[in-house]
């Protein structure tokens, strides 16, 4: 994976292009979460959560920065009904699912009180933050002496036969041989930079990796994860639908020729403590 440029850094971390298109719904976001559904081993990456949150007290404080759709949210009420739970986002729109206490907020200027609450969670969304190192002394300020903070990311070398299929579609429409690469959400704060952002702030940081592999039989969710990065279409390079359609195309002859498509998966969760 390579590093973002300038203007792509801008874009992955942009609010107005953040609120108003990539998190206006959860249409992409899910196409996104959908993909999953075809690895193995298959994580319980809710799931995983909940067990990393046991030693909350009872009726503790948990916010979820970035909560995105409320998937973790919803696990949470469902497996500990007993927690105060809130869910911020920048984006109004993809809340509107969420069951529960929901605000619109930023996670570098977070609405909570010094040490107000004992488990923050930022999952899947540092990497869209501006100023990271920021958005972790948030985190930090805002959970106890003795809480923790959660986060997650995926890896640089994540879904790395998406990119390739990516830059082969591309040069295929550019006719150029191999096209440039597609854009990166997590580069900024991948699982290889992670534990180094949050070891500014916390003394503790420990981290389990969540290795696997996606084998799908049919193009759609593959399509489908593709084309959720709509809005950074502009960022790509190359026109967006035809490379989608183009990468369809070379999924169809893989998949007839070899009877599935494979993806190595790479993500992790970093648990952070003082």
């Amino acid at each position: 994976m390579t590093e973002l440029s300038a203007a792509h850094a801008a874009a992955v971390t942009d609010r107005s292009r953040l609120a108003g298109s990539a998190y206006s719904s959860d249409r992409d976001l899910a196409a996104r979460q959908s993909l999953y559904r075809w690895q193995t081993p298959r994580y319980d990456l809710p799931g995983i959560i909940a067990e990393k949150l046991n030693g909350v007290r009872v009726h503790g404080r948990v916010v979820d920065v970035g909560c995105g759709n409320g998937k973790f949210v919803q696990r949470l009420r469902d497996d500990r009904p007993d927690l105060a739970l809130l869910g911020l986002d920048i984006a109004p729109g993809i809340l509107a699912g969420v069951p529960g206490l929901v605000a619109v907020a930023d996670v570098t200027r977070l609405p909570l009180a010094t040490e107000g609450v004992d488990a923050a969670l930022a999952l899947h969304m540092l990497y869209h933050v501006p100023d990271i190192p920021q958005a972790v002394r948030e985190l930090s300020r805002v959970v106890t002496p003795d809480g923790l903070v959660i986060a997650s990311t995926n890896s640089e070398r994540d879904k790395a036969e998406l990119d390739d299929l990516w830059q082969r579609a591309a040069g295929d429409i550019l006719g150029t041989g191999r096209g440039p690469a597609r854009i990166s959400l997590s580069a900024r704060f991948s699982l290889e930079k992670a534990s180094a952002f949050l070891g500014e702030e916390f003394e503790r940081v420990e981290t389990t990796e969540l290795p696997g592999t996606i084998t799908v039989r049919d193009p759609g969710p593959v399509v489908a994860h593709m084309a959720s990065y709509r809005a950074w279409a502009d960022q790509h390079d190359v026109p967006f639908d035809a490379t989608v359609e183009r990468a369809r195309t070379i999924l169809v002859e893989h998949i007839d020729r070899h009877g599935t498509f494979e993806i190595t998966c790479l993500g992790g969760v970093l648990v952070c403590r003082r």
